[in-house]
C-alpha cells in the first residue's frame, strides 16, 4: 500500500487537513497541529479531536498515512541552554498534541548549531533531546527528515542521522524521512536508475530501511549539491520525472506516508494521480 497525499492546510481546525486531504483524493497527508511560526497556540479542544477521529473513520485514513510536522522554530541542537530548553518543551507539546489525534509521527528537522558549536556536539544535543521528549511521551515516534544542509543545519549527510539514531535509546521511537529535494541538494542523487540505487544503497548501509518511516517527494529549483532548499512541482526542476518513477516502483518504500510539498497545490491532485501512474506501471 502507498499512502500518497500532500501536506495540506489544517486552517479553521486540524480536522480540516483530512477534508483538504479527501479534496485531492489522497489516501495520506501531512499537517501541522499549531501554527508552525509560533511557538504556542491553545490547546486543541475536545471538539477538534472528536472531529479529526470521526473523519479519520469515515475517510478511511490510517493512522500510518499521517505524516504531522512540527514547527520551523523549534532547534534541538540549539547552542544556547534556554532557547534549546525552549524548543524541547515545544517539541513534547507537538508530540502530545499528536497523542491526543491519535496519529503515530511527528515528523522534524533535527536542528542546527548556528556556528557556534561542533557538529558532533550538536548532534550528540540533539539525541539527548529526543531522549528527553520520548521519556515525556507515551508512544509518538519521533521521525529525522533529511535536510539540504542550508546554513548551519544538520541532517544532510546520512551518518548524521545514524549519528543520532545510535545515541536514541527506544529505537522503536525513531525514524527517518527522506526529503528527494533536500538529499539532492545535499548530494544524493537520484536522477538515474543507477544514481538512484546507489544512494539508496549508501542510505541503507548507513541508516537502515528499517528506519524510514515517510519521504517527502518534491523536485528541486536548486541544482545537484548546492545545500539550497528550494522545492519544485514534480519534473519541473534539476531532478527530473525519472526519479519519483523509481520511489514509486521501489518494494522497499512502502506502507508510509509519501507527501508532496511541491510548489503549485493547484497541481498536487494531478501530481499524486502521476505517482499512482507510476504505482500502477510496477505492478503490470
Amino acid at each position: 500500500m502507498r499512502f500518497i497525499g500532500a501536506h495540506v492546510s489544517a486552517a479553521g481546525g486540524v480536522e480540516n487537513a483530512i477534508l483538504n486531504a479527501v479534496k485531492l483524493n489522497a489516501n495520506g497527508f501531512a499537517l501541522f497541529t499549531k501554527n508552525q511560526r509560533q511557538w504556542s497556540a491553545k490547546p486543541l479542544s475536545d471538539k477538534n479531536i472528536k472531529t479529526f477521529k470521526e473523519y479519520m473513520q469515515k475517510y478511511n485514513f490510517s493512522n500510518d498515512a499521517i505524516l504531522p510536522h512540527d514547527s520551523y522554530l523549534i532547534n534541538l541542537g540549539h547552542p544556547e541552554i534556554e532557547k534549546r530548553e525552549k524548543s524541547l518543551n515545544a517539541f513534547i507539546d507537538e508530540a502530545k498534541r499528536v497523542q491526543a489525534l491519535g496519529l503515530k509521527y511527528l515528523n522534524f528537522h533535527p536542528g542546527s548549531h548556528l556556528r557556534k558549536i561542533s557538529e558532533e556536539e550538536c548532534l550528540e544535543i540533539i539525541a539527548n533531546n529526543i531522549n528527553k521528549a520520548i521519556l515525556e511521551t507515551k508512544s509518538c515516534i519521533f521521525v529525522i527528515e533529511t535536510t539540504a544542509g542550508q546554513g548551519s543545519n544538520l541532517g544532510y549527510k546520512f551518518e548524521h542521522l545514524k549519528f543520532i539514531i545510535d545515541r536514541v535509546k527506544d529505537k522503536e521511537r525513531i525514524g527517518v524521512c527522506i526529503d528527494t529535494a533536500h538529499i539532492f541538494a545535499a548530494g544524493y542523487d537520484i536522477r538515474t536508475k543507477e544514481a538512484y540505487e546507489n544512494t539508496m544503497k549508501e542510505f541503507d548501509e548507513i541508516v537502515g530501511f528499517e528506519y524510514l518511516k515517510g519521504m517527502h517527494l518534491n523536485d528541486s529549483k536548486a541544482k545537484f549539491g548546492s545545500r539550497v532548499d528550494r522545492h519544485h512541482s514534480l519534473g519541473k526542476g534539476e531532478i527530473g520525472i525519472e526519479a519519483f518513477k523509481f520511489i514509486m516502483q521501489d518494494e522497499r518504500i512502502d506502507n508510509i506516508p509519501l507527501i508532496l510539498e511541491t510548489i503549485e497545490p493547484n497541481l498536487w491532485k494531478e501530481e499524486i494521480e502521476l505517482l499512482r501512474s507510476f504505482e500502477k506501471e510496477r505492478d503490470v
